[in-house]
């Protein structure tokens, strides 16, 4: 019998995959003029490393779309976990711009209009779906009072190294 390495096997060494995310959060005023600014890192979840292992899956079988590209907000300040399914108390989501930026970064980019997602927002999640789905990771950071006529845009970025 061929013993399978698991993630702990020592032969694993330099040559595996480490996934890093990242968040960048900008709050504008209704002038348009940078108010907060905010990045932090964030733990990738269990189920979405277990949605990318997926995702790769599928690719290789032809899919044509990879949809982790919903950005949301919330305020719920309990502190991310890897265990973790979705935002506390989620306030908005908003489907994202995706681009590769180069060096195995994945990002994607979404803006909160005036009027949306107003409230104390203390956490960010990025999930595969405008509704449910997987919570691929998620970010809690101080707080950043996002008013009515506020414009709030978020930045994910997810590195492969």
């Amino acid at each position: 019998m061929t013993k399978q390495p698991d993630n702990d096997d020592a032969s694993w060494g330099e040559n595996s995959i480490k996934l890093k995310g990242r968040y960048f959060i900008y709050l504008y005023g209704p002038d348009g003029e940078l108010k907060e600014e905010r990045v932090g890192p964030n733990v990738v979840t269990t189920a979405g490393k277990e949605y990318l292992a997926s995702f790769l899956n599928s690719a290789a079988a032809a899919a044509s779309t990879f949809p982790a590209r919903y950005l949301a907000i919330g305020t719920d300040a309990t502190a991310e976990a890897v265990g973790n399914t979705a935002l506390g108390t989620e306030s908005a989501r908003h489907t994202g711009t995706v681009s590769y930026v180069s060096n195995q970064i994945y990002q994607v980019r979404a803006t909160f209009i005036s009027g949306i997602g107003t409230g104390a927002i203390v956490e960010y999640g990025l999930l595969n779906t405008n509704t449910g789905g997987t919570l691929i990771s998620r970010d809690t950071e101080s707080v950043i009072n996002k008013a009515a006529g506020d414009t709030l845009t978020i930045v994910y970025q997810l590195t492969l190294s």
